[in-house]
Parts: structure tokens; C-alpha cells; sequence
């Protein structure tokens, strides 16, 4: 070892006397003197290692000191933090997907302040289950015999092919073998559940008679599976839904369509075709349905699989189900969004709220936060359109026309610094950017977020006065 790396790492702090500085206080007393602790302790090693490895030639002990800071800061602050979707993709998997209303977040607070007949059948007086919360009403929405829920609708795809296609063939299209957002797989899945994977027709073209060669002995399922973003134009075709659920009964197999999304409302009135609801499934002959809550319905997050009773009750009785079960604050909110459905009330779902917003409402609001920010911040702002999006994976190809504001940033400031400054503000704005400018889309914006918007705009230069031009 050189000598003036050993003398570097002699230099290097020691732990008490980095935990006297004065300015480490409010960190200790905010995360605990261990937590201090350990993030110098962090900091220093990975200088060490640096120094050991070569990477650095020199450094300024009181680097360490800022370094530590820095994470200690961020560390204070809580990491699932509220922000301002200003992307106009309304199902924003980045950014938590689906919101709840107001409703629906009250009886979530009614539920998880107090004890809870999650699982207590009040009127036997024995325990009970908590399906059972959601069960008639998801049967209600749906059409289906039965219904249960799980964590997410990998979960729901995963139990059914485990609990009734374990070591027996199940027959998708590879046209349908997708891979959606985090590495879900279908192939992947079907390993997983102990299903075997049977592959029929090509990517492009699968026709009935594909699945029925491929029926044998051994097959337990014919699956049909939601492309998501994925899509064949051209040169394309496939069997449909009515003549796979016809086969399936001629060879008494099961058949299952993981619906992804999990339309339940009718979106047809806001231009939104191609997208079959969970009772068009149901009522298709599908034995099996799996869907989100979190995305189309407009709920928390959860997997619901829905169909005939006999085979919802074999799934119930299936072990993996306790693994992946659901707790009493999502069981509140789907309870409560089901609710609004059935009492015809969608309109209180934010989802479906911003997606069926009317042009000039949006325009208006657009209007409103663009004489705002020119008047508080001084920056350019102006009303432009937009193209926004549904997200989830659903109609990918669907443009929702909107309206928007441009804003200029200031002289000197790009538009990629601009929106880095707005991501650092106390309440994140996520926005895009064209051409130069920041674009604000204001479909997905709630009511109150344009003052947080104003608030992360100002920062980013001081204002300049005499500038409130109209559109």
C-alpha cells in the first residue's frame, strides 16, 4: 500500500468525533443517534474502499460531513411521498395507478382506526371470512357466480393455474405469451404454478384449430391472456372468446382470460372502444376471470377472480390463497368503490372521473392555472393541447384529447433542469417537457394540486412583474 494511501486513511474522521458536530443533532434526535451513526459509517467505508481501489487520489475530509448530510436530509423526509401527476396518464403505475375518493378513503379510515369484523360473522357469532365482504358485490357488478380476491392479479393468475392446472397442460396462444411491466411473464408464472405450458399458433395468427390439436389427456385449461401495451396489427387474427368457451365445454376443460385492466363500466360514451367488461367475459361462457382493482375500476389495489362457483370454491380451498391474501384496509376500499358501482355513483371514482372529462372543462381549468402562474411566478404560460392517455396497459392505442399549459422556463434554466427542480419541490410535480417547455397536463391534476404547482414554479426563478398576458 502507498504511503499516501495509508496517510489518506488516517485522515479519515473518527466516528465520535463526526457524531459531536452540532449540526448532526436534529438527526439524531429526528432518526435515532444509531441511524446517524450508521449512515458516517456508510460514507466512510465507501471512501475507504475508493481509496483502497485506486478511484480516488484525494479527498476532502469534510466531503464526508456534506455527503452524510445529504442522505440524512433525504432520510428524514418520508420516502411514499404525495405528488402532483401532471403526466396526463391517469393509470400511472409509476405513480400509485388509481386514486381513491374521498368515500371510499373514509371507510378506509372508519376500518383501520378500530377492531373490525374482517373475519367474524357478527350474526353466527363464529369466525367468518373476509372474502365475504366483497363477494355478493363483485358477483353484483360482474355477473359471476362467485368471486375472491388476492393481493394483485399476478396473484390471481398465479393461484388459478396452481390450484387447478398444477402438473396438467394449459393451452395459451403465443400471441398472448406477454411480458408486462416488472418482468411478469407468462411463461414465467405458468413455471411458477406448476402448469405446463402448451403453445399453439403463431404470434401473429391462432386459429381454433390450433387449440383443438392441441387438447389431450393431460390438458386441464385453455387460457386467454390481455396483450396489455402489446398489439398486432396488420396481417392478424384470432379465435374469439365465444368459440374458445365453446370448445371448453365440448371437451369439459376449463377456461380462464386474465382480463388485466378489468373494465366493469361501460366506457363506449367517452370514445373508448375494444375493451370487453368483466360481464361481457362472464357472460361469453369464460369460467374464469382475473382483473385489477387498481386500474380501470378505479379501486385499491387487488386481484379478483371471478366465475363459477365450483371451481371459485376449489381455488378458495387452495393453500397458496392464505399467502397472498388481502388485508382489512384494501377489503375497506374495494368494499367501498364496488359500492359507488353499484349505486351508480362512478362519477365519484377519480379514474373514471378524469377520463370522461369534458373538453372544455379541461380547457377551463387549463385556462385557470395558466393566468395563475403568470401571475404569481412572471414565467411564459400559455393553453395548449394535449394528447393524454388512459395507462394500465389499456387501450394503448386510444388517445384522450385534453388540454394542457406551457410554460416557458426561465432564461438560463433548460427544460431537463426545470423538471428536476420540480421532482426536488416539497410536494413533487412530474411533469414532460417539449420543445424547450414544460408542459403541465391538466387532466390528472386534483383539485388543490395547481397551488403546489405555482409553489415548485416559483422556484425556479425569482419573479418578474408585469407579465400577466392573456392567452
Amino acid at each position: 500500500m502507498r504511503d499516501e494511501i495509508k496517510s489518506m486513511l488516517k485522515d479519515l474522521p473518527p466516528m465520535d468525533e463526526l457524531l459531536q458536530k452540532p449540526w448532526t443533532s436534529r438527526y439524531q434526535e429526528i432518526l435515532g443517534r444509531e441511524a446517524v451513526r450508521s449512515t458516517f459509517a456508510d460514507v466512510i467505508g465507501e471512501v475507504r474502499r475508493d481509496l483502497l481501489k485506486g478511484l480516488i487520489h484525494s479527498f476532502d475530509p469534510t466531503l464526508i460531513e456534506s455527503e452524510t448530510r445529504v442522505r440524512l436530509e433525504k432520510r428524514s423526509r418520508k420516502s411514499l411521498r404525495r405528488v402532483v401527476n401532471a403526466t396526463g396518464v391517469v393509470i400511472h403505475t409509476n405513480l400509485g395507478r388509481s386514486c381513491l375518493g374521498s368515500e371510499v378513503l373514509d371507510n378506509v379510515r372508519t376500518v383501520s382506526a378500530s377492531y373490525s369484523n374482517l373475519e367474524y360473522d357478527l350474526e353466527e357469532g363464529a369466525r367468518g371470512q373476509r372474502h365475504s365482504h366483497v363477494e355478493w358485490l363483485l358477483s353484483s357488478v360482474t355477473g359471476a357466480d362467485a368471486a375472491l380476491v388476492v393481493n394483485n392479479n399476478a396473484g390471481a393468475v398465479l393461484l388459478c393455474l396452481a390450484a387447478l392446472g398444477r402438473s396438467k397442460e394449459v393451452i395459451v396462444s403465443r400471441g398472448e405469451l406477454v411480458e408486462i411491466g416488472g418482468s411478469f411473464r407468462i411463461p414465467d408464472i405458468m413455471d411458477f404454478s406448476g402448469a405446463i405450458l402448451r403453445e399453439v399458433g403463431t404470434t401473429n395468427r391462432t386459429h381454433l384449430s390450433d387449440y383443438l390439436k392441441a387438447i389431450n389427456t393431460q390438458t386441464a385449461m385453455i387460457l386467454k391472456v390481455h396483450p396489455s401495451n402489446f398489439r398486432v396489427v396488420g396481417f392478424h387474427s384470432e379465435a374469439s372468446r365465444e368459440e374458445l368457451a365453446a370448445l371448453a365445454r365440448e371437451k369439459e376443460l376449463i377456461f380462464m382470460e386474465d382480463l388485466g385492466s378489468g373494465v366493469v363500466a361501460d366506457l363506449s360514451p367517452w370514445g373508448l372502444q375494444g375493451e370487453p367488461t368483466v360481464r361481457q367475459c362472464v357472460e361469453s361462457g369464460v369460467d374464469l376471470v382475473t382483473f385489477s382493482g387498481d386500474k380501470l375500476l378505479g379501486g385499491p389495489q387487488i386481484g379478483v377472480i371471478v366465475g363459477r362457483s365450483q371451481l371459485v370454491d376449489r381455488i378458495r380451498h387452495y393453500p397458496l390463497l392464505r399467502a397472498i391474501r388481502v388485508d382489512k384496509m384494501t377489503l375497506a376500499a374495494f368494499e367501498a368503490t364496488l359500492r359507488l358501482y353499484l349505486e351508480g355513483r362512478t362519477g365519484e371514482i377519480p379514474t373514471l372521473s378524469m377520463i370522461s372529462q369534458p373538453g372544455e372543462t379541461l380547457r377551463k381549468r387549463a385556462r385557470n392555472l395558466a393566468s395563475m402562474i403568470r401571475r404569481v411566478t412572471g414565467l411564459q404560460a400559455r393553453v395548449v393541447m394535449t394528447q393524454d392517455a388512459v395507462g394500465g396497459g389499456a387501450y394503448p392505442a386510444a388517445v384522450l384529447e385534453g388540454f394542457g399549459v406551457e410554460v416557458e422556463p426561465p432564461e438560463g434554466v433548460s427544460d431537463g433542469s426545470a423538471l428536476e427542480r420540480l421532482r426536488n419541490a416539497p410536494v413533487p410535480v412530474i411533469a414532460s417537457a417539449k420543445e424547450g417547455k414544460i408542459l403541465l397536463h391538466v387532466r390528472t391534476m386534483l383539485d388543490g394540486d395547481g397551488m403546489d404547482v405555482i409553489g415548485a414554479l416559483k422556484d425556479l426563478s425569482p419573479r418578474e412583474a408585469g407579465n400577466d398576458g392573456e392567452d
